[in-house]
């Protein structure tokens, strides 16, 4: 009992002592959920840029809905794409002759179809987020009733149920266990966090896409019966 009282007063009992000192198979464990969390910040710190740059392409695509010039939109920008798929299905639209009630419904369903694929973009990365926040903790669980079990195998190899033998183990055990929470709870927080922010931002675009679509396929010419619609371009949504 007294030489292994020593060695566990001498033992390192700081963070890297805990995981240089742990089972092959808790290291492991551990391993794989700083893995986890590492990949998991990577995202978050991605999906913060992401949100960022959606915020101001709905802020220019409100402002064209309101009226606002759209001359100084860039191509690749969101609003960008979503004009140029309007104008695309506009074009084809006026071609057969459609109605504005026609044209408008396609204008509507080809920027909500484009809308629909950048959020996409900006979704990957989420399952991961959410695989992490409810699989981590029971991941740290399993390294803890493993080290656990060891710790008990000490005992009953040692014959000595003194805590000092069973301490350092269940320790590294339970560290397993932190370090999963670590990883699980800013993934489950990241992941409501991004998902409410697209889900609010594609309301705002639904919104301004339906004004642009309402405003882009008004008759240009006053007389009862005209069918000619507003051209998409610069400033669409006079």
């Amino acid at each position: 009992m007294f030489i292994a009282a020593v060695t566990t007063v001498g033992r390192d009992f700081s963070i890297w002592g805990l995981v240089m000192h742990a089972d092959p198979v808790v290291k492991g464990v551990m391993f794989i959920l700083v893995l986890m969390s590492v990949i998991c910040w990577a995202i978050m710190i991605e999906k913060t840029f992401r949100l960022m740059g959606l915020g101001r392409d709905i802020k220019r695509l409100e402002t064209v809905a309101k009226g606002g010039p759209s001359d100084g939109v860039k191509p690749e920008h969101l609003t960008g794409k979503l004009l140029a798929a309007a104008r695309d299905e506009q074009g084809q639209g006026a071609a057969h002759g459609e109605g504005r009630n026609d044209v408008r419904a396609r204008l509507e369903k080809s920027m909500r179809s484009e809308l629909k694929g950048h959020l996409q973009g900006a979704e990957s990365g989420l399952p991961f987020l959410a695989t992490v926040g409810s699989a981590a903790p029971f991941i740290g669980l399993f390294g803890t009733v493993w080290g656990i079990m060891n710790s008990f195998t000490s005992i009953a190899q040692s014959s000595d149920t003194s805590l000092a033998v069973v301490a350092p183990g269940i320790a590294e055990a339970l560290f397993a266990t932190a370090l999963g929470l670590v990883a699980a709870i800013p993934a489950v927080m990241a992941y409501n966090q991004i998902s409410v922010s697209l889900g609010r931002g594609a309301a705002r675009a639904n919104t301004s896409i339906a004004k642009i679509a309402k405003a882009s396929s008004q008759p240009t010419d006053t007389q009862p019966g005209a069918q000619n619609v507003t051209p998409i371009h610069s400033g669409a949504a006079h």
